[in-house]
């Protein structure tokens, strides 16, 4: 389930720049915050989902 986790952060990844950057044009500091919250989240997982990798290779 790892890849899946990790496409669905790259997903959260690539909405969260693209409201970041609606947020910029339309001059919406709400959207900056939320789209930079997104990212965050979605790097978040990827650490998660870096973690779990290092395990599995360590128990291997």
């Amino acid at each position: 389930m790892g890849i899946q986790d990790r496409a669905e952060a790259t997903a959260k990844n690539v909405e969260g720049k693209a409201q970041e950057a609606a947020g910029k044009v339309t001059g919406s500091t709400s959207d900056q915050m939320e789209g930079k919250a997104k990212q965050g989240e979605a790097k978040a997982k990827h650490a998660k989902e870096d973690v779990k990798d290092q395990a599995k290779k360590a128990i291997d």
